[in-house]
């Protein structure tokens, strides 16, 4: 891959997945207010009401943050500024509606939303209120459509964080006013400070002035669901997956082991969703542009999936190596016991982070079935993993799990995606595969077999330091990026006073 491209690609990643570890940061402040104020049964409440609005939100939003977000960046790449404005004013529309629709779901389904998840209707009221979250939810996914559609990568870099901000900022005071009763206030105000910030920024993007009549937007939006339907079915796969194994575990071990088991998934998704938040943000629309070129697509697909593996293999190993510490640190000793499904989420995420850019290549080719059949016999074995496991290992069986299911979905999609588009990872990446699992296996054997914290330190810290070193090393050859030439584009733009774009 050219130097200049695999440059876009780092730079783009950068930014995006920059930020998105900002925002995990900053929503680790908040959890960490959440494990000292209400405990381990409070971070599991707080886990089973996100995932009964979250699945909601999915079926709600009909798929149409991926189909927008398609649509536009079709629209974007041919210059097409009609086109643009039509979908997002046709967009604007369908999101309230589809919102209000979730909104009285929640409100009408919270008796049996509260007794399928709790086994009692004492959280009926707490779950109708939710159904504002979705409502807002759903506004929010169409400001950001038209910001991830047109590439606005920077701009989508600081909505991330001044979101979160704000959130956290809002929130905290709801949890150390009102205890366990502030979860659902602080939710709500998350939900609108996220809101507020994107339409700050989605309105400063020039959009055309047209006049879209209703019946024009019916049309647009058949359109939109069209394509939306099927994912929003895929992603109803995954949300309905993932609220069944949170009351599975909620009946196996309770609330407090499932905020034990949220504390350490959240702490694993710090160190990766800056990755996949890049995929997301700027590697799926670049996808969509050169979707109907099967050789370019293996050339998108092979340098994110290269730049991915080089920007969080350090991470995962650190991980490995300070679980204990970020445990302790983030949350309290009573999530002690999350140290050990820490572990062994990390060999999950890095199925994960190989598996997601040919997991886009589906919904940049428009196949949506194909994409809904694949997530949905992947959460179906990741259920029946969680189930198994948690049964014969207890709570690390829920980290055993995950590994599992990522393994599985791994070799998944990337039959279906060979055979669609001959999309195969290149020698080198399969070089970086071997030698990487093969490290992060060594770094978690010292882990747990070595008893002494101390010599646990001494065994892996060279090992973590060698391959960040030749992680950054890699990176700077391939981009040409080297420490001297990125310290003088800094002192030119300071020097300069130009402002940063995208």
């Amino acid at each position: 891959m050219p130097s200049s491209s695999y440059r876009s690609v780092l730079k783009s990643t950068s930014v995006i997945g920059g930020s998105s570890l900002i925002n995990m940061v900053i929503g680790m402040v908040r959890t960490k207010f959440v494990a000292v104020l209400l405990g381990p049964s409070g971070v599991g409440l707080m886990t089973v009401y996100t995932a009964i609005s979250g699945m909601v939100s999915t079926v709600s939003s009909m798929g149409i943050d991926t189909s927008g977000v398609r649509t536009i960046a079709e629209a974007h790449g041919d210059r097409d500024e009609d086109r643009i404005a039509r979908t997002v004013t046709t967009l604007l529309r369908i999101v309230w509606l589809t919102g209000i629709l979730g909104l009285l779901t929640m409100i009408l389904g919270c008796a049996v939303l509260s007794r399928l998840s709790f086994g009692t209707t004492d959280h009926a009221l707490p779950i109708a209120v939710l159904g504002i979250t979705v409502l807002l939810g759903n506004v929010t996914i169409g400001q950001t459509c038209l910001l991830q559609g047109t590439r606005r990568i920077s701009v989508m870099a600081k909505v991330g964080i001044i979101g979160a901000l704000n959130g956290t900022v809002l929130s905290i005071p709801c949890f150390c006013l009102w205890g366990v009763r502030g979860i659902v206030p602080g939710l709500i105000l998350t939900a609108v400070a996220m809101l507020a910030t994107t339409w700050w920024f989605a309105h400063q993007v020039a959009i055309q002035p047209v006049v879209v009549s209703w019946h024009e937007s019916k049309t647009g939006a058949i359109q939109l669901l069209h394509f939306g339907l099927p994912v929003m079915l895929s992603g109803l796969v995954t949300a309905v997956g993932g609220y069944f194994v949170r009351a599975l575990l909620v009946r196996q071990v309770g609330l407090e082991g499932v905020g034990v088991w949220q504390a350490a998934f959240t702490l694993s998704g710090v160190l990766v969703n800056f990755v996949l938040g890049a995929m997301v943000a700027d590697y799926y629309p670049r996808l969509v542009a050169v979707a109907g070129d099967n050789r370019r697509v293996s050339e998108e697909v092979n340098s994110q999936t290269e730049i991915a593996m080089l920007l969080a293999v350090p991470g995962l190993a650190a991980t490995l190596i300070f679980a204990p510490l970020a445990i302790t640190l983030f949350y309290s000793g009573k999530f002690d016991a999350a140290v050990e499904i820490l572990r062994w989420s990390v060999y999950g995420l890095l199925g994960q982070i190989l598996s997601w850019p040919m997991r886009l290549v589906l919904l940049a080719k428009g196949m949506g079935k194909t994409f809904f059949s694949l997530e949905a016999l992947g959460n179906v074995f990741y259920v029946a993993a969680i189930w198994l496991c948690t049964r014969h290992w207890g709570l690390p069986g829920a980290g055993i799990a995950f590994l599992l299911f990522y393994l599985f979905n791994t070799i998944m999609i990337n039959i279906v995606v060979r055979c669609i588009s001959h999309t195969v990872w290149t020698r080198a990446n399969m070089i970086h595969m071997a030698g990487f699992g093969a490290l992060l296996v060594l770094v978690g054997l010292i882990s747990a077999l070595v008893l002494n914290p101390w010599h646990q330190y001494l065994l892996n810290l060279p090992v973590l330091g060698a391959v960040s070193l030749y992680c950054l090393r890699y990176l700077s050859r391939q981009s040409g990026i080297t420490p001297q030439t990125l310290r003088a584009r800094i002192l030119k733009r300071l020097g300069r006073g130009e402002p940063h774009g995208d």
